[in-house]
């Protein structure tokens, strides 16, 4: 997303009814069964509730990664090292952070250097903690229930303290990458999400549970008070999923919601929190991983479910069966109520055992063996770092003879991408993947080649592929095709806010202003809760001298957030116009206290101090956006007129 800041320059009665639904009765055939709790109107009750009945599963389902995968940032829920000074240092911003505590509160604090004076600081409160710690911790800030990530990651295997996945390599983006829906909602239970947002969210469970695996319980415990008993060792109680009894692709779809981290692509009119157990995952998602030529070794953090599938022993596994106690799947060797902490390795041996039998079947020198202490796992699922995850090690899912190692091209040879979980995913989906893959992963420009022949295979009218040939031209960078594909429509056929914001951008960028504001407010309007999209609004309000209307935008966005350095510049050079001086240094001091390095706000800045007649302070801020960007000729040439 491009930055916009401002130039110097210029449901109860249905409940009831189903309630009295003899809930034993068993459907046709289990393929068509139709479990009860997938009724829009049953409601999730939370883990508590299933405490009172499962106190047992309860108990050793918290001590699961699972069970521990998110709660509020508490020196019991932390797996960090604190017991000395830790410090972090990001060599290409030139900043370092520091995690600690006071009282009962966590801080990450980020800060510079000059010589031995620190010359900024900044420190944010952190409130959820992600991970159960057997990998790594991250961190969350919540402002206004909108949620971010901390720059900062205790990675639990190497017992160091780090800059988070992504973060490295100068793509640090400190405290503005947003937690959207998609992660929130594989990293713990289901939370409450405003849909006309990217991340604020309007409540937030404590981890992964019970319901995740077995759907909304509302209904199987207003039935189980009722006495309505089911004999579950011959029947099938269809208030509640048990994953045991699904076929096997509808079980391996439950475990793949969230082990399958890909390129997600919802289908028209879904959203990440719509599928539940029991339903096939492809009516609400698709997901897609790239391939590279002859890294066929490498893969991601979660991609248990994609790896295991690429597996001999999965693929011969029962040919032809339905039933998931043939197949081998995932809980052929996990069992989810039980951490693999104490899951001993002879329970993964005796799942393999259910095939190979250990003494003939492996080839290996009896020493060998003998030493690995006839450890299969070890072998044939070895431990291996991820591409995605720095200083983590996990097991391999994809089960396979140990290979002998070949050298690699430091080139990767992108050879496509392929959806995982629906082999019949649908042309625009696939258009839609590719432009996904383009925009979040830096995709090759084949991948925007392919996402327009996709597009062009999709047998479906102009009007339902207006937002995917949108997003193609955008990336594409052929705004005027844009703006001429936006003249031809009705804008109140638009209900895509993102599409409204792409055809917006595309008109600031070309400086029609009042047509950027005119899409930009319809975008508003269809998310009203998108800062971005406020943002926009505001910024191209105050180019065409809309100032109230600027400064009004602007300050309910910072009223939601007040921690965003772009529009408190935009806002700063608003007032400033207005004749507002010291309101508009205000905002920008904000603005640099909050981002330091911000070149518009140091510029803004500047240009105020020089006409109040502080020249040699301008001067100094001139200068140090040239250290930062030496390439910025604007800012050479208007130090030489000072």
């Amino acid at each position: 997303m491009r930055k916009t800041v401002v130039l110097i320059t210029g449901i109860v009665l249905a409940l009831v009814g189903m309630t009295n639904v003899r809930c034993a009765r068993k459907p046709e055939s289990q393929s068509a069964a139709v479990y009860l709790n997938h009724h829009d109107t049953v409601k999730y009750v939370g883990i508590q509730t299933c405490r009172g009945c499962h106190h047992d599963i309860y108990n050793s389902f918290i001590q699961t990664g699972m069970g521990q995968s998110f709660a509020p940032a508490t020196k019991t829920k932390s797996a960090a090292d604190f017991s000395k000074h830790h410090v972090v240092y990001d060599k290409h911003l030139d900043l370092y952070y520091h995690p600690f505590w006071r009282n009962n509160n966590m801080f990450i604090m980020e800060f510079r250097l000059q010589g031995k004076d620190t010359i900024y600081k900044r420190t944010e409160k952190v409130d959820y903690i992600v991970g159960s710690g057997q990998h790594t911790n991250s961190h969350l800030m919540s402002i206004n229930g909108y949620v971010y990530q901390l720059p900062l990651t205790w990675y639990a295997q190497k017992k160091k303290w780090d800059l988070p996945p992504g973060f490295e390599n100068g793509k640090n983006v400190r405290f503005s990458r947003e937690i959207g829906l998609e992660c929130m909602s594989c990293h713990n239970a289901m939370p409450g999400f405003e849909a006309n947002s990217q991340n604020k969210f309007t409540r937030i469970p404590d981890g992964i549970d019970c319901e995740r695996c077995h759907g909304p319980g509302e209904l199987h415990v207003k039935e189980k008070a009722a006495g309505n008993l089911v004999d579950t060792a011959t029947q099938i109680d269809y208030t509640i999923v048990n994953p045991k009894k699904l076929t096997w692709e509808l079980q391996t779809d439950i475990c793949q919601r969230c082990h399958l981290q890909g390129n997600a692509v919802l289908k028209e009119g879904k959203s990440f929190t719509d599928f539940k157990p029991g339903m096939p995952l492809s009516n609400f998602i698709d997901v897609y991983m790239p391939r590279y030529k002859d890294r066929d070794d490498e893969f991601i953090m979660a991609s248990h479910a994609q790896r295991l599938q690429m597996s001999k022993c999965f693929t011969h596994s029962a040919k032809g069966v339905q039933t998931a106690q043939n197949k081998l799947t995932c809980i052929t060797c996990h069992n989810p109520h039980v951490s693999v902490k104490v899951t001993g390795k002879q329970v993964f041996n005796l799942a393999c055992g259910q095939c190979h039998h250990s003494k003939t079947a492996c080839k290996e020198e009896p020493a060998k063996r003998q030493a690995a202490s006839d450890n299969c796992t070890g072998c044939h699922m070895p431990l291996s770092g991820t591409i995605d995850i720095p200083h983590v090690t996990v097991h391999d899912h994809k089960i396979q003879k140990p290979a002998a190692y070949k050298t690699k091209s430091a080139i990767k040879e992108f050879a496509g991408i392929y959806c995982v979980n629906n082999p019949a995913s649908a042309p625009v989906i696939k258009s839609r993947a590719f432009l996904a893959y383009a925009e979040k992963f830096d995709g090759e420009q084949i991948s925007l080649d392919s996402a327009l022949w996709y597009a062009t295979q999709s047998k479906i009218n102009e009007a339902a592929l207006l937002e995917t040939r949108i997003h193609y031209l955008f990336l594409s960078k052929k705004e005027k095709e844009v703006m001429q594909l936006a003249a031809s429509i009705k804008p109140a056929s638009v209900h895509e806010p993102w599409t409204c914001y792409r055809i917006g951008q595309a008109y600031q960028n070309n400086n029609e202003w009042l047509r950027a504001e005119f899409w930009y407010r319809r975008a508003v309007t269809l998310a009203p809760h998108n800062l971005s999209f406020i943002n926009k609004l505001g910024a191209v309000c105050i180019q065409q001298q809309k100032l109230e209307d600027g400064i009004q935008l602007l300050s309910q966005s910072l009223q939601k957030n007040p921690k965003q350095a772009d529009a408190l510049t935009n806002l700063g050079f608003a007032y400033v116009a207005s004749g507002k001086m010291k309101q508009g240094l205000d905002n920008y001091d904000q603005a640099l206290r909050l981002s330091p390095d911000d070149e518009q706000a140091l510029l803004n800045k500047a240009a105020v101090l020089n006409v109040k007649g502080n020249k040699q302070e301008a001067k100094k801020l001139l200068q140090r956006i040239l250290t930062l960007n030496p390439k910025n000729s604007a800012v050479r040439d208007l130090l030489k007129t000072l």
